[in-house]
């Protein structure tokens, strides 16, 4: 039993002659005659009536006729929508939330720019569960910052980053050109989600120096955190680029690592059986233009020393 069979047998039922659906359909009457033979011994039912030359459905061609017509416009529902499918690209991006705040935005816009029938669709989520979603084939690619960890995924990297210790331009170690590492036990600090690529990277960090830091705040909110940093006190490891703003204009100051121990880069990650279409094509490109975040070294910053 096929789609073909179910629409011949609408329009016999509907039209109660075999000649007409034929007509109808654009075949002969005997194909329209065999179509509904095979349908009858398919389901071993009688769908019509034949008396005095004329068709009359019975009741389980009626029954059918009511499933046949729910089943066809199903159909040409997924006809319909897998055409407009084909006829447009189609990128699922995902995002770690360091990425997803700083840069997704207008990455969009560059790939919309370039490919304007392109549809995007864009999830941001911490590193863990992009790659459970890459995983599962529920995104093409994502930007990360944070390290992947399955052999099926592949990772290569496309843009600059680092972290930097923020603080309020008001908070006690502002004032200092040098910090010492072991000054950091005393403050609270407001620091990322576990399975966060950032917290990740501080916390080896602290692990490799012995350093234990007063954790008040754990939060994936970008707004949350820049809260806890300017109205209650607290430190916060993170992204350069998610700070650029409240830095230029005087409201965060921030203490750099001139060594490379809060260096990392954004890696773009695809399914290594996934086929690498142009629209990632496009994306890969697009990353150039976000390599480095420059406007850190003409500012006033403070240093870690350890």
């Amino acid at each position: 039993m096929t789609i073909r069979h179910l629409r011949i047998f609408v329009h016999v039922a509907e039209t109660g002659s075999m000649s007409t659906a034929a007509k109808q359909c654009y075949l002969s009457q005997p194909t329209v005659s065999q179509a509904i033979r095979e349908l009858e011994e398919h389901y071993d039912i009688k769908l019509f009536d034949r008396l005095s030359k004329k068709l009359y459905i019975t009741e389980a061609g009626r029954q059918l006729l009511t499933y046949a017509k729910k089943a066809l416009s199903q159909f040409d529902i997924l006809e319909t929508n897998m055409e407009e499918f084909h006829a447009h690209d189609h990128i699922r991006i995902g995002a770690t939330i360091t990425v997803g705040a700083c840069l997704l935005s207008s990455i969009l816009n560059d790939l919309i720019a370039l490919q304007p029938t392109l549809r995007t669709y864009a999830c941001v989520a911490n590193t863990s569960l992009i790659e459970r979603k890459l995983l599962d084939s529920e995104l093409d690619v994502a930007l990360v910052e944070g390290i992947i960890t399955s052999p099926d995924l592949k990772a290569f990297p496309v843009a600059e980053d680092f972290l930097v210790l923020a603080m309020a331009t008001d908070h006690p170690l502002a004032s200092k050109k040098e910090v010492q590492i072991q000054e950091l036990e005393q403050y609270d600090m407001v620091i990322r989600e576990k399975g966060s690529g950032t917290r990740k990277l501080f916390e080896d960090y602290l692990n490799r120096h012995q350093i234990s830091c007063r954790i008040a705040w754990e939060a994936t909110c970008l707004d949350a955190i820049k809260s806890a940093i300017l109205l209650n006190g607290c430190i916060s490891p993170i992204s350069i680029r998610l700070v650029e703003q409240e830095v230029k204009s005087g409201k965060i100051h921030v203490i750099r690592n001139l060594r490379p121990d809060w260096d990392r880069r954004f890696y773009l990650v695809y399914h290594k059986d996934k086929y690498f279409s142009e629209p990632m094509h496009l994306l890969t490109d697009i990353m150039h233009k976000y390599q480095r975040p420059e406007f850190l070294d003409s500012l006033d910053t403070g240093t870690i020393l350890d």
